[in-house]
């Protein structure tokens, strides 16, 4: 018994040890120097990318919205997302697919809404949208629901319809939607894409200045 007491005594102080010197490395000069490298070499996406306009952060370019006006670029449905019913004091929105398969009479309904909205609202005189014009990204929300990119097929087909509500030339937005085309990631990996808030805040600041 006499001889425990020291034992026991040697090993908590031993684990004493080890716990305030891995709390230090782990909880403390780890995440400082992830931090600082994450600052300092990418600062932007560290912090959420966010875009700016009129000096004031907008949203993020990887997060897509849904309050656009028809005088600006639109992104895909979001079917999928749904509001928080449990904690009511925050009104959240909950990220989500719509999980109804290609078959399923609601979604069918859905497509064919969102295909006879698309051609309506951007179709403009002298520029009239077909229906085998629309693409499957503006009739369909993305497995997220948050997704901030469209096609550049579905952002041609608003390229009428925005420079008209804009008063601005369509080779003015047409030059926009090009500057703001992406091609695949690393040259195979995706699709290419345009982001629809980046695009809107190029319309944004090139009417303004019209």
């Amino acid at each position: 018994m006499a001889n425990s007491l020291p034992h026991t005594a040697r090993l908590l102080a031993a684990s004493l040890r080890a716990l305030i010197v891995l709390t230090l490395l782990t909880g403390v000069a780890y995440p400082l120097v992830v931090t600082g490298i994450a600052q300092t070499a990418f600062r932007t996406q560290a912090n959420g990318s966010p875009l700016r306009s009129d000096g004031k952060v907008v949203g993020s370019s990887l997060i897509g919205q849904q309050h656009y006006g028809l005088a600006y670029f639109q992104p895909r449905p979001a079917n999928g997302l749904g509001t928080n019913t449990v904690n009511t004091q925050y009104r959240l929105l909950l990220s989500g697919a719509t999980n109804l398969a290609a078959d399923n009479k609601v979604l069918i309904q859905q497509v064919e809404a969102a295909k006879s909205r698309v051609v309506k609202v951007n179709s403009v005189p002298g520029y009239t949208v077909r229906p085998s014009q629309v693409p499957a990204d503006a009739v369909t929300s993305s497995g997220s629901g948050l997704d901030p990119d469209i096609s550049p097929q579905y952002a041609d087909l608003q390229i009428h319809r925005v420079a008209a509500r804009n008063h601005l030339p369509v080779s003015e937005i047409r030059r926009l939607v090009a500057a703001h085309t992406e091609g695949r990631t690393l040259g195979f990996l995706g699709e290419p894409r345009v982001n629809v808030l980046e695009l809107n805040v190029a319309v944004k600041e090139l009417a303004a200045k019209s």
